[in-house]
């Protein structure tokens, strides 16, 4: 099913998507379009249809994993150069975008509506930065164009400019839509709220990744050398923190305070308090997702969060679960009771129930690799269509208020400035939401740092310094907080936490054959059997030690863990961004460019 996002209900994506889809200076006389407000708002709502994740719930990582891993988290050998496309792509490609914003831009002045040219101006400098932003992420040096580009035009093929030039641009162009748009309110609409989100969202991301990929120690990360001019780490930081303070000091938003935050994710609509943009699903247009089917259903991948992640949550009175006696060998029950309340709302603990439904359920081994089963984004069981192949319409967020508190709270952390009022504003308000008792202190953090997000198994080589014990808080807090919503992936990358990828990817914990209790209540809910042994007749069975039953990691006993023989690896020279396709690097020494490709990978050609 193709998805749409609708940014407004006017929208026409379904009957006007192959007109906007057409290459735009060959196909629309400029003399007779671009003239009012309805015009340049058809014409951009293809920005928010193509630009933006409408399934950041399935990306894998080392914080959740389906059967099938992804190329990217197996890495190795899986990982190769791609012939085309592979998010680079020219023409109807990720460049087909670009062109577009182009367009608007070079034409928006044929509008007589003043109003309108800066708000929709704002609106698509707001996108080309989006859209750099994922492509610095992905390929790190990329070319900055911004002219509408013609076969003939010599930047077609344009050499790779430095980060710092592109971020430079980004920068304008987002300080330019944070000044042009609408204040209003609308979670489906880019307003200037969302505009400091992202700024704050990059500027984080470009410091953090300055910081741990030090250009002195690590110059492979910049193929274009950095100017001797270009803003520090630091600089970056603090553009980050002021961006987000403004929206925390200005903003019309708020942490939405809800009975059960698991409706925060599962509701129809989205949350206008805390919701900055959302992606609009919609039941009757047949605009749906996929996440009900995604956790609840055998034919979906199967996701699974790993006890990694598990672990990693503190207890409900904020004391670190790694403390508890015991832990690395506690069973389900046992191991979901008394934590961190978020945790029980992303995933089927003791007790559980589905959102309209009373009855107490345990996690479905068959619809879960690890044993944790995903339950964030699940739909109300009593909506129509509940559970059905790409029929959900729910809501999916962008850019919600919660990760700003968190950008605000990791900025000042990393630069140093960070104080007790930042976190009782940020961290502390996520934790009293849900009404964890256990609060962040700053100097208690940084004098006892946790030795499990430390470790070698399973924590970050990378944080030192004064603050590493409230860092490596922050990260936390924001892997619990912003699970399945697209940024780990991201925060590993710019963090240099690539090895993390490579640590083990364990399930729930069993210490041999026979029946479990998973839901706390007493009575056995699986059955693990083995050899002739006879399968019961009163709970759910599966056979130990084959694939589609459970495989524990000492065989007979310990974590649940189907990987087992599945090879990854992390290439710290190589893995930290994407090749560029052969075919672009081909045509562009054709025309006499050399377009370098990415430090260490190997595409076959000698140029």
């Amino acid at each position: 099913m193709k998805r749409y996002i609708l940014p407004a209900l006017l929208i026409c994506l379904t009957s006007c998507s192959g007109f906007l889809d057409r290459t735009p200076k060959s196909t629309l006389a400029p003399e007779n379009y671009f003239r009012d407000e309805t015009d340049l708002q058809l014409f951009s709502n293809t920005f928010y249809n193509n630009l933006l994740d409408k399934e950041p719930y399935k990306e894998q990582s080392d914080q959740l994993v389906c059967l099938n891993l992804s190329t990217f988290l197996r890495g190795g050998n899986s990982r190769t150069v791609p012939n085309s496309g592979g998010g680079w792509g020219n023409g109807s490609g990720a460049w087909g975008d670009l062109r577009k914003m182009n367009t608007l831009l070079e034409n928006i002045d044929k509008c007589e509506d003043a109003a309108a040219v800066a708000e929709y101006s704002g609106l698509t400098r707001f996108f080309r930065a989006y859209f750099y932003f994922n492509m610095v992420k992905r390929f790190g040096d990329v070319p900055w164009i911004d002219a509408q580009l013609e076969t003939d035009s010599e930047d077609l093929y344009r050499p790779r400019d430095s980060r710092e030039v592109i971020l430079g641009h980004m920068l304008e162009d987002i300080d330019f839509a944070i000044a042009n748009l609408p204040s209003g309110v609308s979670p489906y609409r880019v307003n200037r709220w969302t505009a400091l989100a992202l700024k704050a969202r990059f500027c984080l991301f470009e410091g953090t990744f300055r910081k741990y990929h030090d250009p002195a120690q690590h110059p492979d990360m910049y193929v274009v050398p950095l100017p001797a001019d270009a803003r520090t780490a630091a600089q970056y930081l603090q553009l980050a923190a002021d961006a987000a303070r403004e929206l925390m000091d200005d903003g019309p938003y708020k942490l939405a305070q809800v009975d059960d935050y698991r409706t925060l994710f599962a509701n129809v609509d989205a949350n206008r308090d805390e919701f900055i943009l959302a992606i609009k699903n919609d039941q009757s247009l047949q605009v749906c997702n996929n996440a009900t089917a995604f956790a609840m259903m055998t034919t979906q991948g199967t996701p699974g969060f790993t006890r990694k992640f598990v672990a990693s949550v503190l207890n409900a009175d904020g004391t670190r679960f790694t403390d508890r006696p015991g832990w690395e060998t506690m069973q389900f029950a046992e191991e979901l009771t008394g934590r961190d309340p978020r945790l029980t709302a992303i995933t089927v603990g003791p007790g559980a129930v589905w959102l309209g439904d009373a009855t107490v359920s345990a996690p479905d081994l068959n619809c879960t690799v690890t044993g944790y089963q995903v339950m964030k984004f699940v739909m109300d069981k009593t909506l129509p269509e509940w559970g059905r192949v790409d029929k959900s319409y729910n809501d999916m967020p962008v850019f919600r208020y919660a990760e700003v508190l968190l950008n605000y709270a990791e900025a000042k952390a990393e630069l140093g400035t960070l104080t007790q009022g930042d976190i009782d504003e940020t961290v502390n308000a996520l934790r009293q939401r849900v009404g964890m008792t256990g609060l962040l202190n700053l100097e208690e953090a940084n004098a006892n740092p946790d030795p499990y997000l430390l470790s070698d198994e399973f924590g970050y080589r990378n944080v030192t310094g004064a603050n590493q014990g409230v860092i490596l808080e922050i990260r936390r807090e924001r892997t619990l907080e912003l699970a399945m919503e697209g940024f780990r992936l991201s925060d590993l990358l710019r963090w240099r936490e690539g090895k993390c990828l490579e640590q083990p990817i364990y399930g729930a914990y069993f210490p041999g054959v026979g029946k479990y209790d998973l839901t706390g209540d007493g009575t056995p809910d699986i059955n693990i059997w083995t050899g002739t042994d006879p399968k019961s007749k009163d709970v759910a069975d599966f056979q130990l030690g084959v694939p589609t039953g459970i495989e524990l990691t000492d065989g007979t006993s310990g974590y649940v863990y189907h990987h087992a023989n599945v090879e990854r690896s992390f290439d710290e020279s190589r893995d930290y961004y994407y090749p560029i396709p052969t075919k672009e690097r081909q045509l562009y020494h054709d025309k006499g460019v050399d377009l370098k490709q990415n430090p260490g990978w190997k595409d076959g050609l000698s140029y």
